[in-house]
C-alpha cells in the first residue's frame, strides 16, 4: 500500500471499524507522529483496548500484520516532521541513559534492511551509467551535501570530468548544469525532509536528456520522478540529526564497484597522485610516524619537551 493512502484508508474503512478500531482510527488520525514508534501493546495500553484489537485493526486496513503497517506510518512521518517534531518523538522514546546503544543499534538496522532491499540490478546499472558518461554531476544539499562531497572526492580519482554541484542557491545550480547533456549523468542526493533545490536539479538535468541516478530512501520519494536508476538505501531520524550511515554505505559500495571496473587507470592514478604528494609534501605535515619519528614541540612558558 502506498504510504499517503494509508490516512485515506482509515477514513475510508471507519464506518466497518469495530468500536475498539475506531478508538484506535481516532488516535492514529489526530497523533500519527507518536503513534508510529509506538508497539501493538503499547499502543493498546495508549488506546484503552487490547494488542490483539491493535493486530486486528493493521489486517482490517489490508496489512499482513502490525509490523507492516507500522512501517508505512513511520514512512508517512518521515517525511512530514519539521526539526521540532522530530526532536518530541525522539525524546518520547529514547531515555538519556539508552541514547548510544539506541542509535547505534538503529544504524546497524538500517544497513540491514538496505541490505535486503536494494534493487542490485539498479546498482549494476548505475555503475554502467557512470562509466559510460562524458561528465559525472552530484548534487546533494544541506545534511546530505557530506555525502555528496565524499562521492565527489572519489569519482574524481576514477572518472575524467567530475562536478559536485555548489548548491548555495537556485541560479548556482542551474549555472553549473548549464552544459548538462544527453552524454552525462547527474547524480542527486536526497532524503527527508526531501530537497526541492535537488529536485529541481534533477528535473533540469532530466529535461535535457542527462541520465539521472537517486540516493534516497524510497521509491516514494520524489526524487525518483525524474530518475531512471533510483538507489534505495533507508535512513532514520535521531533527535534533528539524519542517520545517513546506510546511504554512506552504499556511496562506498559504488565506489569501490568503479574501482574494480576501472582498476589498471585507479592504480596508475593513485601512483601519480603519490608521487605529487610526495614532490610537494601533502602530507608531511600531517602524518607522523609514531613508533620512528621524535617529535619536538614548546609548550608556553616551558622548556622544549621531546616525545615519540
Amino acid at each position: 500500500m502506498e504510504t499517503k493512502k494509508l490516512l485515506k484508508n482509515i477514513d475510508d474503512k471507519y464506518t466497518r471499524l469495530s468500536k475498539g478500531q475506531k478508538k484506535l482510527a481516532d488516535y492514529i488520525r489526530k497523533d500519527y507522529d507518536k503513534a508510529a514508534f509506538l508497539t501493538a501493546a503499547k499502543m493498546g495500553k495508549v488506546v484503552g483496548v487490547s494488542e490483539s484489537t491493535v493486530v486486528r485493526f493493521a489486517t482490517t486496513l489490508g496489512y499482513s500484520g502490525y509490523p507492516e503497517f507500522q512501517r508505512d506510518l513511520q514512512e508517512l512521518i518521515r517525511t512530514k516532521l519539521n526539526s521540532i517534531q522530530r526532536m518530541e518523538v525522539t525524546y518520547g522514546r529514547i531515555s538519556q541513559g539508552e541514547i548510544l546503544e539506541s542509535v547505534l543499534q538503529s544504524d546497524i538496522e538500517k544497513i540491514k534492511l538496505t541490505m535486503e532491499g536494494i534493487d542490485h540490478e539498479a546498482f549494476e546499472a548505475a555503475v554502467d551509467t557512470i562509466l559510460r558518461a562524458r561528465k559525472v554531476y552530484v548534487v546533494g544539499i544541506r545534511s546530505c551535501a557530506p555525502l555528496a562531497s565524499f562521492l565527489s572526492f572519489y569519482l574524481n580519482l576514477i572518472c575524467e570530468d567530475v562536478t559536485a554541484v555548489n548548491t548555495n542557491s537556485s541560479s548556482e545550480i542551474f549555472e553549473q548544469l548549464i552544459r548538462i547533456g544527453e552524454e552525462d549523468v547527474i547524480i542527486g542526493i536526497s532524503f527527508p525532509r526531501y530537497s526541492m533545490r535537488t529536485l529541481k536539479a534533477l528535473e533540469f538535468a532530466g529535461n535535457r536528456n542527462a541520465k539521472v541516478i537517486t540516493l534516497t530512501d524510497s521509491v516514494h520519494s520524489p526524487m525518483t520522478l525524474y530518475s531512471s536508476c533510483n538507489l534505495i538505501a533507508r535512513s532514520d531520524m535521531a533527535s534533528i540529526v539524519d542517520s545517513l550511515v546506510a546511504p554512506l554505505s552504499v556511496v562506498n559500495a559504488l565506489v569501490v564497484a568503479l574501482c574494480m571496473r576501472k582498476q589498471g587507470e585507479v592504480v596508475d592514478t593513485l601512483e601519480t597522485l603519490e608521487q605529487i604528494w610526495d614532490e610537494y609534501q601533502v602530507y608531511s605535515g600531517d602524518e607522523l610516524n609514531m613508533v620512528t619519528e621524535t617529535v619536538e614541540f614548546k609548550r608556553p612558558g616551558k622548556d622544549i619537551v621531546t616525545g615519540l
